[in-house]
């Protein structure tokens, strides 16, 4: 037994010295790259430009000093603010908040996170009708009854907020594991070895032991009940729902309904198919009784997360909805995953398609199930819609687009106005469309000559611009968290990536940590796009695809050029806003104010604003100014004077049948 205890307490020792010396080497060998990084990010150019928009909390904060972390000022968002509550809730000098009233310390009382424009929109939202005024503040209230009793289910809530491990930390978790297992080898063969008749009798147990009473501990993932909430259920008390966390490799892959239905609003997913087989998802924050609806739609290398990303407070979409919207996210065909009726298709045949195909295909087979849902539910919710289908459209429908997005929304109206099809629309608020880019960097013209020049060999090499494998797509989540975590590296990724889209400062290393680049899927660019965009720069025009031959083109446009959209503006009859940013460098305030100039001598309703933006900073970040644009220019869209009086006398009608009955 002696010599047991000893052996123990050496192989002990041993074990604890080998991980201090490896987890002081690796720490050291991470120090050392975090200090090249700071070094090599002190010499490069323009940083500071690059780097202003790169707030406190995408650099790892700490919690001391002021009440709130440097990202919880100006009005940042209260989804922010929720996941700070939970990350904090375990330390004893962690502050409560909770969403009614703050106390004030010292005598003074900061300012709130929840920004007065979006509180007034709360407020106003459920003045005019909505079914949940009582619910209005369930993202708030959601985790004040987690925090009652620690269980199993406060892991699994704390694992919706803080999914990801980064690499570094990988690496810890498994030199850790190697070492044990080694140690444990070595452990047990002593004790076989020092006492034989007592690792017998423990052999013995463990091969007569039932088998249906081992549980396997290794899995992909695990249930858990979270508690949740919903805006605009009948029965507003939280309820329970399963949700799937995927904890061995620990990625962060919600989607854009964990993050809806997380914050307590309402979700619905639809499936759309387009005319040539292409399987899209359209998401909604619904209010099925609702005149007034609104269609979002992404980018380039996006997806509908954009549009809530920055939780309640910052993002377009809730802001909608509490503006009494009907809200519709719409998602680009584009995905790794080869969403399509023909499930053989082959990734060459998935990815071809340009701009054309999302402008003629994937816009048009959205918004005419848009239509289809909102005439079918308006004509249950409110029967005296049936007479006016047959005069008009009994809603309004506005569209918010970004970048790429922009161009496809117009090319939509506008073919649309061509072939003589409604396109359903009141009102478009384009933010920094894309269409013309003939006044660009230097890296974007390097970028169409090469795209120009190698388009007849690279289109069939390279079908499309993506991270093929998901051992590459984990690696850049963790990649994501690692760059957080660590502020040279960050900043210096952050620089290298601004360069390489010719010196925008938005904040690429963030977008980087967005769940829909995960190790399960992920947005991709398809070459034809890439090549379309080459081809609209170096025309300078805002036109179709062209095919590279006369005959095809003849084919599809019936004359040898591709149809040019900018001078076709005088077909848009709905009033379209123009919004850029100064500090944009992917598309440039000149190229959005020569949109603004063509339909201006075209007789469009148009209006144009400036803002201090990059790219990027229209939807991922927080801009409560662009917020309060933004939905200044949908309210300007009312339903007609005659539905609003049907829509009271309806009203009326069924508070009279009440009464009576």
């Amino acid at each position: 037994m002696m010599m047991q205890r000893f052996v123990d307490g050496v192989l002990a020792v041993a074990k604890e010295s080998v991980k201090t010396f490896t987890y002081e080497s690796l720490n050291n060998i991470v120090r050392l790259i975090n200090g090249i990084s700071a070094l090599l990010l002190a010499i490069l150019p323009g940083k500071a430009i690059i780097l202003e928009g790169i707030h406190g909390w995408e650099l790892r904060p700490t919690f001391g000093g002021p009440r709130f972390p440097r990202w919880m000022e100006h009005g940042v968002s209260s989804f922010n603010r929720f996941v700070h509550e939970l990350s904090v809730d375990s330390e004893p000098s962690s502050m409560d908040y909770s969403s009614g009233e703050e106390e004030d310390i010292d005598g003074i009382t900061p300012a709130s996170p929840s920004s007065n424009c979006s509180r007034v929109s709360r407020a106003s939202s459920f003045t005019k009708g909505s079914k949940a005024p009582s619910t209005c503040h369930r993202p708030f209230q959601l985790h004040s009854s987690i925090r009652r009793v620690h269980t199993t289910k406060d892991h699994a809530v704390h694992c919706t907020t803080d999914r990801r491990r980064g690499v570094i930390e990988d690496l810890h978790l498994a030199i850790e594991i190697f070492i044990e297992t080694i140690f444990d080898f070595f452990h047990k063969a002593a004790h076989f070895l020092l006492s034989p008749s007592e690792a017998l009798r423990m052999s013995w147990r463990w091969f007569s032991s039932d088998k249906n009473d081992t549980e396997v501990i290794h899995r992909d993932v695990y249930d858990a009940s979270v508690h949740t909430d919903t805006l605009g259920e009948n029965d507003p008390s939280v309820s329970e729902r399963k949700s799937t966390f995927h904890h061995v490799m620990n990625t962060d892959a919600r989607t854009c309904q964990d993050v809806i239905t997380e914050l307590g609003y309402p979700y619905e997913a639809i499936r759309v198919e387009t005319s040539d087989g292409y399987v899209l998802l359209l998401e909604r924050i619904p209010r099925r009784d609702a005149r007034k609806a609104v269609y979002l739609q992404h980018g380039i290398l996006d997806s509908s997360m954009g549009w809530v990303s920055n939780g309640v407070v910052g993002s377009p979409a809730f802001a909608a909805y509490d503006q009494g919207y009907d809200v519709f996210l719409g998602n680009f065909r584009g995905l790794v995953s080869r969403e399509h009726v023909n499930k053989d298709i082959s990734s060459r045949r998935y990815w071809k398609y340009s701009i054309n195909e999302h402008g003629t295909e994937d816009i048009p087979a959205m918004i005419e199930k848009i239509h289809e849902i909102k005439t079918s539910e308006l004509k249950i919710s409110q029967p005296d819609v049936k007479e006016e289908i047959n005069e008009a459209q009994p809603y309004k429908l506005c569209a918010i687009c970004h970048s790429l997005g922009g161009a496809a929304i117009l090319m939509y109206v506008i073919t649309c106005r061509i072939e003589e099809k409604p396109h359903r629309l009141s009102r478009l608020i384009l933010l920094s469309p894309a269409g013309f880019h003939d006044d660009s960097t230097l890296v974007f013209t390097v970028a169409e000559y090469l795209f120009l020049v190698s388009a007849p060999i690279l289109a069939y090499i390279v079908p499309a611009f993506y991270i093929p494998t998901k051992f590459f797509r984990m690696l850049l989540n963790k990649l994501a968290r690692d760059f957080h975590n660590y502020p040279a590296v960050g900043g210096l990724v952050q620089t290298l990536m601004s360069y390489v889209v010719g010196g925008d400062s938005s904040n690429w290393v963030g977008v980087l940590g967005l769940p829909h680049y995960n190790m399960n899927d992920m947005p991709g660019v398809s070459f034809r796009v890439a090549h379309h965009l080459a081809q609209m720069k170096h025309t300078g025009k805002f036109r179709m695809f062209d095919y590279g031959s006369v005959r095809e083109n003849m084919e599809v446009y019936g004359s040898p050029e591709p149809v040019d959209l900018g001078e076709y503006y005088r077909f848009i009859d709905i009033p379209v806003d123009l919004v850029a940013g100064r500090k944009d460098k992917v598309i440039r305030p000149s190229m959005v104010r020569k949109h603004y100039r063509l339909m201006k001598d075209s007789g469009v309703d148009v209006s144009y604003n400036e803002f201090e933006y990059a790219h990027l900073d229209f939807t991922f970040s927080h801009r409560e100014e662009l917020l309060a644009y933004v939905m200044s220019r949908l309210l300007l869209v009312e339903p007609d004077p005659k539905r609003q009086f049907s829509q009271k006398a309806s009203k009326l009608k069924k508070k009279e049948q009440i009464e009576s009955s």
